[in-house]
């Protein structure tokens, strides 16, 4: 296709195209674009080819964050507290709002990459947010559906990594800690979470695992938490793809995730079992931007002319 995403990696039509054209047996589908489209995984099986990755119900069932919320409660996952129902307008998100409790965090079913969500502090913020955040969405992912959670303040943002086969074995790997963000995008990832206990790593590590046997999960997949003061965890949603952040918990769990990926795609059972995964060391990664702070920290391209590790 043309160099516009539009006219090439996101065509699924286009790359059944090649697939056929090179006889291609597997499809990774990497990090964005389609990699958690469930019509793409499905249209890449239904040329007898592996797709690298879920099952299309499985990235169907996670990718609705109102439903994947319901399937963690179901689980056993601990969940936010909040009304899990598709708002109507924004009259009735204010009435919500109130009976939840503020403040509160408007979000998109369909959100992703921190589009699509307010926190709302009172009821002028509910009203606000539902309609900016409707709006958000539609023109981003096509849907506009909203719901309201509590919002849990000055909470960590933990990542559990696991890996799945497609005969019902499931392992989590190290933990991540993402909760250095700005904009709703990570800025440091890293691995493992300092200073949380063994206990409620593990708790939130068979929870991950629980909701992807719930779900027939199979692949690598992260399932993401948010962590309070006091150690309590909730579920948050289920990216079912690579993440980019994944060679934090490689370098860690001395394992190649995509490895390990294409070899559960070849039908293959996992090759470690939960008392063989390992934990060794510290890993840090780091979001680079390219900005210029004098217009606003306005995007600003060129040349990386020196690079100097703090």
């Amino acid at each position: 296709g043309k160099a516009a995403s539009s006219d090439s990696y996101l065509r699924v039509d286009r790359i059944i195209d090649v697939i056929r054209a090179t006889g291609a047996q597997a499809v990774h589908p990497g990090y964005g674009f389609l990699s958690e489209n469930a019509a793409f995984a499905e249209a890449v099986e239904a040329e007898g080819v592996a797709f690298v990755g879920p099952r299309g119900d499985a990235i169907r069932a996670m990718g609705d964050k109102i439903e994947s919320k319901k399937l963690a409660a179901a689980a056993g996952v601990d969940t936010i507290p909040g009304f899990l129902g598709v708002l109507r307008d924004a009259d009735e998100a204010v009435k919500v709002a109130a009976e939840v409790g503020y403040p509160v965090m408007v979000k998109a079913s369909a959100g992703g990459g921190g589009k699509g969500m307010r926190v709302a502090w009172n009821e002028a913020e509910a009203r606000q947010g539902f309609e900016l955040s409707s709006r958000e969405a539609a023109a981003s992912f096509g849907d506009d559906r909203i719901f309201i959670e509590r919002y849990v303040e000055r909470p960590r943002h933990i990542e559990i990594q696991l890996l799945a086969d497609a005969h019902g074995n499931a392992v989590y790997l190290p933990e991540r800690d993402c909760s250095i963000q700005r904009r709703n995008q990570k800025v440091i990832e890293e691995a493992p979470a300092p200073g949380l206990s063994a206990a409620i790593v593990r708790t939130m590590g068979e929870q991950a695992v629980a909701l992807a046997k719930a779900v027939g999960y199979r692949s690598a997949g992260t399932v993401e938490f948010l962590v309070d003061a006091r150690e309590q965890h909730y579920f948050l949603e289920m990216n079912t793809r690579l993440q980019v952040e994944h060679p934090v918990t490689e370098a860690v769990a001395g394992l190649d995730l995509v490895e390990e990926m294409l070899h559960v795609a070849a039908g293959h059972k996992l090759r470690l079992a939960q008392h063989e995964v390992q934990r060794r060391g510290w890993a840090i990664e780091a979001r680079v931007y390219a900005e210029d702070p004098l217009r606003g920290f306005l995007p600003s391209v060129g040349t990386l002319n020196t690079y100097q590790l703090p």
